[in-house]
């Protein structure tokens, strides 16, 4: 019997990749490991912490639930598609500037989700910027530096 493997062609932030992976490997896994991708972090891989999410076809989604054979023909965007070459996103200057990342292990996730946000409403409410993150779990922040570097950099983010 032979391996079950298939060429997944997408985009990653904004290049065309063709990734021959096994049918069981996770998106996460294939980022990660196929195309060295290593800014998605590995969390709990069961869908319960968001550190692993990624942008797919303009909604986040979590990349350890979401197999790579089904990002076959889609658009994803990882946080090493944030900044532009020599400039840091808004967004991350943001984080640095509020220290919103300690550890900085749920931070990719983060900021994935709060570039949705503001891709899709540039001028959120705070309870907005709550709700956006809610299933982003953080174990040393606290979050308050976390809302208000997403909420200052909301004022930054050209609509």
């Amino acid at each position: 019997m032979g391996h079950s493997v298939t060429t997944v062609n997408f985009s990653v932030n904004g290049e065309e990749r063709h990734v021959t992976v096994p049918l069981n490997k996770t998106l996460l896994e294939v980022l990660r490991e196929d195309l060295d991708l290593t800014g998605t972090t590995h969390g709990c891989e069961v869908g319960e912490c968001s550190a692993c999410t990624v942008i797919v076809d303009g909604r986040p989604e979590l990349s350890c639930l979401k197999l790579g054979v089904e990002a076959e023909g889609c658009e994803v965007e990882t946080v090493e598609g944030l900044a532009e070459p020599g400039d840091l996103h808004p967004l991350q200057r943001a984080f640095a500037e509020h220290g919103a990342a300690q550890c900085g292990y749920c931070t990719p996730g983060m900021l994935m989700e709060a570039k949705h946000l503001l891709d899709t409403n540039p001028y959120p409410a705070p309870d907005e910027i709550e709700d956006a993150i809610v299933g982003n779990i953080c174990r040393c922040t606290g979050y308050t530096r976390i809302l208000s570097a997403i909420d200052d950099a909301a004022g930054r983010v050209s609509p």
